[in-house]
């Protein structure tokens, strides 16, 4: 069964607020309603921050909202979600996220050609406000660029 639409769920914010140090693919321990409705697009990563609980990485407060047609079976939309990474992964984040400065931040959730989700995870360092700032002016410059070249055509 082959699925002509491909979903992708990108957190814009979490690109705009930090530095990526490095991504890494995990996949996400889910209910049946939760798959469901995440093939439905109804997913939203804005407030969602990984952390350590005995040594599993989970996702905490992403949204997953209610599958239209899940009755008394539905999940709950903002539960705690684990992520399925390796155990060498693992140990490896945890070192990092124990330095100061580093976070884990969920960045992009998708469904592979498999019908599994997956979510991309980085490793991040949060951005100073002068840093944001810079980020704006590029962004600007970029889209003022492009604007000139579609004027020109």
């Amino acid at each position: 069964m082959a699925n002509p639409k491909k979903i992708e769920i990108v957190n814009r914010k979490a690109q705009f607020e930090y530095f990526f140090d490095y991504t890494v693919e995990a996949g996400v321990q889910l209910l049946g309603t939760e798959i469901k409705s995440i093939r439905q697009g109804n997913v939203n990563l804005k407030d969602a921050y990984c952390h350590f609980v005995d040594g599993n990485l989970y996702v905490k407060s992403m949204f997953i909202g209610e599958y239209s047609h899940g009755n008394q079976f539905n999940h709950e939309t903002r539960r705690d979600r684990r992520l399925l990474l390796r155990k060498l992964e693992l140990k490896k984040l945890l070192k990092k996220v124990k330095e100061k400065g580093n976070t884990i931040v969920p960045y992009k959730l998708y469904v592979n050609d498999r019908g599994f989700a997956k979510i991309e995870i980085a490793l991040a360092t949060g951005k100073k406000s002068h840093d944001k700032r810079n980020s704006i002016k590029e962004k600007d410059q970029k889209r003022e660029l492009a604007r000139m070249k579609k004027d020109r055509i």
